[in-house]
């Protein structure tokens, strides 16, 4: 069981800066994504996209920004539970909750802030036989520890940067890789794109272009993936697992049925303090609504302020709560 002050839903830019807030008023946070690294949509669909509207950078690229984010909170601690989705939320009788995530965690907390940007990213799936039958049993849609896949051998299909970057990095680690792609180039970066094709050229891995999924095998757990090219030719593979990385498409996810008011899968909120219908619960960044909402991440950044200062009073109901300036006071830690 972990205990908290504030469980935090989404790891991303709002959800980290989140940490930074509570921490000025001595609240800790724990937090839980989806995705198996922090920075949300920074980290995993654009970690090389130049931003251009964070104060004090004239730019600044995305996986930069999460990099300083994280140095900016680790004097507070915070805790992770990554690769997770929060399935569960239930009040507990002193006021708090209690939250489940899909991989069994529990988490206790005091309060609840949704910062999960457009929602729970979800993978989307190869249209191909028995898909649903072997996930769990051979067939993953992420990378949470890749000693787990040594000396095994690999499938991976897609054509973006997480396809090639696992692809490089699992090369020297797995019996066997093979790479699947529908295309002859990749969407991804270019240098990454010649590291595969020099793999491919040594005989370090297989490369498979033109090529789609088509079905899987085995007997309660994955044995061989069929691969069709543009000719219509089948080829059988022998696999211990299959990675289809292509990309995340997001949604609400269970959230959906926590009681709160949504609008067009948006939260909607009070912008006095970004707390929702639910008392204890609030919603920071693109994941919430209301009039004048602009989905920019230094908005985020503002409500994340905001919102603690009346999570403080939430959590601790019987403490004073004292304003103070870190020019004046400066980053205290527990």
């Amino acid at each position: 069981m972990i205990t908290t002050d504030i469980c935090i839903i989404g790891a991303g830019p709002v959800g980290l800066f989140a940490v930074f807030e509570a921490g000025l008023l001595k609240m800790r946070c724990h937090l839980v994504d989806a995705l198996p690294q922090v920075g949300g949509q920074l980290s995993e669909i654009y970690p090389g996209k130049p931003i251009y509207d964070i104060p004090g950078y004239p730019e600044i690229k995305a996986q930069d920004l999460v990099d300083n984010l994280m140095k900016q909170i680790e004097p507070f601690n915070p805790t992770f539970s990554l690769g997770e989705r929060v399935d569960g939320l239930s009040r507990l009788e002193d006021g708090g909750f209690l939250l489940h995530t899909s991989d069994n965690t529990e988490i206790q907390a005091k309060a609840v802030v949704i910062a999960g940007g457009l929602g729970c990213f979800e993978p989307r799936k190869p249209a191909i036989t028995n898909l649903e039958k072997f996930e769990g049993k051979g067939v993953v849609y992420m990378v949470k520890d890749p000693e787990h896949f040594r000396d095994k051998k690999l499938i991976i299909a897609g054509g973006g940067d997480s396809a090639l970057d696992w692809t490089i990095y699992l090369a020297n680690l797995a019996k066997e890789v093979t790479l699947v792609h529908r295309n002859e180039t990749f969407r991804g970066a270019p240098d990454s794109a010649e590291k595969v094709f020099e793999l491919a050229k040594s005989g370090k891995i297989n490369l498979l272009l033109n090529s789609n999924l088509q079905a899987i095998e085995g007997n309660g757990s994955l044995k061989s993936v069929s691969v069709i090219n543009k000719q219509k030719e089948v080829q059988e593979l022998e696999a211990d697992y299959m990675i289809p990385l292509f990309g995340l498409s997001p949604k609400l996810g269970p959230i959906a049925n926590w009681q709160l008011n949504i609008d067009k899968n948006a939260i909607e909120v009070d912008t006095f303090d970004y707390s929702t219908n639910v008392p204890g619960v609030y919603a920071i960044g693109d994941i919430n609504t209301y009039p004048g909402k602009l989905k920019l991440i230094l908005s985020g950044f503002h409500e994340a302020a905001l919102m603690c200062q009346s999570a403080f009073k939430y959590v601790y109901p019987d403490q004073k709560l004292s304003f103070k300036y870190t020019t004046v006071n400066g980053v205290n830690t527990f």
